[in-house]
């Protein structure tokens, strides 16, 4: 397990380097490597239950529709559609034992923020409107239900889990305004680090409990 450890955090280092300074080849060839390891990673760990392989599948589909982003802009249909089932996986593990109280702080701070989001971009989604709104959404759902598994059960599996999903949050939160608003100093850096590590986060709940 350590050394699996060591190289996703290598791999990830490497990537999010790239995505800063360059070149481009080491962006495709790091990321693709970095979700791989993260991958095989998330198999070594100790299943408890069935849900626990939504974690792997949620880490597959948010590779595929990762590196469409990176293909072209025509792309984007089916990324943001593989972004939408990875949320939906995730989603799916988080609800095991979680109790649906009613904590209107979470959901409606969450629901501001998507609706800031979409007020910012929303004259430039053109087509792409739907797709961007449901993956959106989901994504907020995600951080809904993992806020209300820390609150029922406050361990380090459930932080671990709530950081990663906040972090994915504002991954698709700054590339969504840097793709279709205004481009700003380090935004493919931030964003891939922010998407990276809240992975990464996700993955290592499966390792503490």
């Amino acid at each position: 397990m350590l050394w699996s450890f060591l190289a996703v955090l290598f791999s990830g280092w490497l990537y999010i380097d790239a995505s800063y300074r360059g070149p481009r080849w080491q962006r495709w060839l790091f990321k693709p490597v970095t979700f791989l390891l993260m991958l095989a990673w998330a198999w070594q760990a100790p299943t408890r239950s069935v849900v626990d392989y939504f974690i792997p599948a949620g880490l597959i589909a948010a590779m595929a529709g990762s590196l469409l982003a990176m293909l072209s802009r025509r792309q984007l249909l089916y990324a943001f559609g593989a972004m939408f089932l990875s949320s939906l996986l995730y989603t799916l593990n988080l609800t095991r034992g979680i109790s649906f109280g009613v904590c209107w702080p979470v959901p409606l701070t969450l629901l501001v923020i998507g609706l800031v989001v979409l007020g910012i971009i929303r004259s430039r989604l053109e087509e792409l409107r739907w797709p961007v709104c449901t993956m959106l959404t989901m994504t907020l759902v995600m951080c809904w239900a993992a806020s209300l598994q820390y609150f029922s059960h406050q361990t380090d599996e459930t932080l671990s889990l709530m950081a990663g999903t906040d972090l994915l949050l504002l991954a698709h939160i700054c590339g969504l305004v840097s793709l279709f608003r205004r481009r700003f100093a380090g935004d493919r850096a931030i964003c891939e680090a922010l998407f990276i590590i809240g992975h990464f986060m996700i993955v290592r709940s499966l390792w503490v409990f």
